[in-house]
């Protein structure tokens, strides 16, 4: 079976990790997506609870469907290392291809992190273990090219992901606001439900009921003109 491999911090999950993830297997061959949610960022992110970053990412695989799927291996390396360091994708990959030799891995990452790879921990080991899957998103001007010793695959069309940011979606919330365009209803009726990042249960709730009234569209009068006026 082959695997894409899709990690960050997920502090949330938003709408452009679920269409990378669907665009991945849409246009990659691949069988399943992997979201591994960082369990210590490597460079000293502040991040929300592992528990709810991973039940998150739960919520957002269910939606896309049986295809993807979260995987925690990095809770259990820092076990395993009782919590003396940081996460590092090398590790984590290593770890996978001897739990599951009977798989073929690959590592998704978005074009604004081809040249930041090189600080990767390990980095040159890590690209002769899987090939990089680069996407290409709004707002990053990283020309797609192959940079060895990675085995980088892209598409040559450069099809844009949606520019949407993790931390744009956590400022909304802080301010009172619910970004329902950037975060799906299951991923943001969870950050409601625990108050992740200031939000409330309650204003999810009220959302709700004021989203009915704003999408519902008022039927226009029939005109006794030429029937052209839907074309303004």
């Amino acid at each position: 079976m082959r695997v894409a491999l899709f990690g960050g911090s997920f502090d949330p999950p938003h709408v452009g990790h679920q269409l990378a993830c669907l665009y991945v297997r849409l246009t990659y061959g691949v069988d399943e997506v992997w979201m591994i949610p960082v369990f210590r960022h490597a460079f000293e992110k502040r991040s929300v609870a592992y528990a709810h970053r991973v039940a998150m990412c739960e919520r957002a695989t269910a939606e896309l469907g049986p295809f993807a799927r979260v995987c925690t291996i990095e809770r259990e390396l820092a076990g395993e290392q009782e919590l003396a360091g940081p996460s590092y994708t090398l590790l984590t990959v290593r770890a996978l291809k001897a739990r599951y030799p009977e798989h073929e891995f690959a590592l998704i990452i978005g074009a604004d992190l081809i040249k930041e790879r090189e600080r990767w921990y390990g980095w040159t080991e890590l690209a002769q273990l899987v090939p990089f899957l680069i996407l290409a998103r709004g707002g990053s001007d990283s020309v797609l090219r192959p940079l060895p010793p990675a085995r980088d695959q892209f598409h040559p069309e450069g099809v844009l992901l949606p520019e949407v940011c993790s931390t744009e979606v956590r400022a909304r919330l802080r301010a009172g606001q619910l970004p329902r365009g950037w975060v799906s209803r299951g991923v943001l009726a969870y950050i409601c439900e625990q108050g992740l990042y200031g939000a409330s249960e309650a204003s999810f709730l009220n959302s709700r009921s004021d989203s009915g009234a704003v999408q519902q569209l008022e039927p226009r009068p029939e005109s006794a003109g030429d029937g052209q006026r839907g074309s303004e």
